[in-house]
């Protein structure tokens, strides 16, 4: 099987984020796989050996030899390195048979082992703004060469034939099979500006948020995505968050890194959609009456001495936010809840209204090349009273009760909005589904996996 060619990178955009909201980490394994997707797909080998004998613009015909033909083409080896703060030079090993008509008379065959060096950089098109791969420095350096010359010829007299001939031909000749592969893998980044989908609540754009650095070990990739409202403004991602990637990662692998601040702000896009009114005859076991309401808080029985139904409506005031340390991750919600009597006229009359803080345990999966995230409850924080009906009551006789009815009332509405999924950035065919999953300080770390 082939192995791969290769990328690297130079230079995009300009602009920069001091810290990114996101972090494409490519490593040797997804370059690799996705060089080798190129080449299988432009079927360059087989076009090579088809064209050779093909006059093509900037390639010399052999001379002594007519009716070329070239066969038996080795499976090339590939071989990468990243050269830091450069790109990535790469070496392809490969081998043929070269046939035709010789300058003596008669059939002529000449087996060649080669390596052809290049070094791949990611340039930014300046029509699209683009990332784009373009090689530079195509070598072709001969390995090895035999002949079926004559015996009697002298070694002179062959270096020299060889010399004047595949040292000029052969570069026109395995060079464009680096650029055309490459044409196949730019193609791979023609959606990545594209805006994402977060349902109908808006869109996420992965901007370059500067040049791409070529490390020791991989190309660092900084995105400064841009969080859309559907016929709105844009949301602002708060700064100050270092994506750090945790020790124990393969040199060379690949990850995608999402911040806890940007996850934050596609949040904020569902905020609205967090505000519900529950009008739920029971909450797990317990009956949404007075009468359980006044277990905790005995002034209601004393307003309504006759059970009645409750209303609860929860209004979420401030932007959700997501706060991430080793192997967890939280989402904050800060609001008010209001407990109404319903009635069968009128308007539903409000017994009091609360302050509320709390947060839910976050996971996070992957699922149709989408990041999605379920819920569970895990503390209430903080609880206060800023208006009653009923008089005043010690709102800390209520902890248990609102800590219920959120986990059992509250939590499953949560679950319903987060089915929507969150857009990952679209490059090179990545396939996120296969993805393992870990949550670091402050990050989101997506470890892409190629099976």
């Amino acid at each position: 099987m082939l192995r791969i060619l290769c990328l690297a990178l130079c230079g995009l955009l300009t602009g920069s984020r001091a810290d990114p909201g996101a972090q494409l980490r490519l490593g040797m394994d997804i370059m690799n796989h996705e060089v080798q997707s190129a080449m299988d797909e432009s079927h360059i080998l087989e076009k090579m050996a088809a064209e050779a004998g093909q006059p093509r613009p900037g390639m010399k015909p052999i001379k002594g030899i007519k009716d070329v033909k070239v066969k038996d083409v080795l499976t090339p080896v590939i071989t990468l390195n990243v050269v830091p703060g450069e790109g990535i030079f790469q070496c392809v090993s490969t081998g043929m048979t070269i046939t035709g008509k010789s300058f003596m008379g008669g059939n002529m065959e000449i087996i060649v082992v080669l390596n052809i060096t290049a070094t791949n950089r990611l340039l930014q098109d300046e029509e699209t703004g683009l990332p784009t791969f373009k090689s530079e420095g195509c070598e072709v350096i001969l390995v090895n060469v035999k002949a079926n010359l004559p015996s009697n010829m002298l070694p002179k007299v062959v270096n020299k034939f060889l010399d004047s001939t595949l040292h000029k031909v052969l570069p026109g000749m395995m060079c464009p099979a680096i650029d055309e592969v490459l044409v196949y893998v730019n193609k791979k980044w023609a959606n990545l500006y594209n805006p994402g989908p977060v349902g109908q609540f808006g869109t996420v754009k992965y901007l370059l948020a500067s040049v791409p650095t070529p490390t020791a070990s991989n190309i660092q990739v900084d995105f400064s995505p841009e969080v859309q409202k559907q016929g709105g403004s844009a949301i602002e991602i708060a700064d100050g968050q270092t994506l750090e990637l945790p020790e124990g990662y393969a040199e060379g692998s690949s990850q995608l890194l999402l911040s806890a601040a940007f996850l934050t702000a596609e949040l904020t896009l569902l905020q609205k959609s967090f505000d519900v009114k529950i009008k739920d005859k029971k909450i797990g076991k317990l009956p949404q009456t007075t009468k359980t309401l006044a277990d905790h808080i005995p002034a209601v029985a004393e307003a309504y001495p006759k059970p009645k139904p409750l209303v609860t409506q929860i209004k979420i005031n401030k932007p959700p936010k997501v706060t991430m340390k080793m192997g967890k991750s939280l989402l904050h919600l800060h609001g008010t809840l209001e407990i109404f009597v319903a009635r069968r006229r009128g308007k539903p009359v409000s017994l009091f209204l609360l302050e509320v803080h709390f947060n839910l345990k976050v996971q996070f999966s992957v699922r149709k090349n989408q990041l999605h995230m379920t819920t569970s409850f895990n503390s209430l924080l903080s609880l206060s009273r800023e208006s009653s009906s009923i008089g005043n009551f010690n709102e800390k006789d209520l902890t248990d009760y609102i800590t219920d009815y959120l986990q059992e009332g509250y939590v499953p509405k949560v679950e319903d909005v987060l089915q929507v999924g969150l857009p990952l950035p679209d490059f090179l065919d990545m396939n996120y589904n296969l993805a393992v999953l870990d949550v670091a300080e402050n990050t989101l770390v997506l470890d892409l996996k190629l099976n």
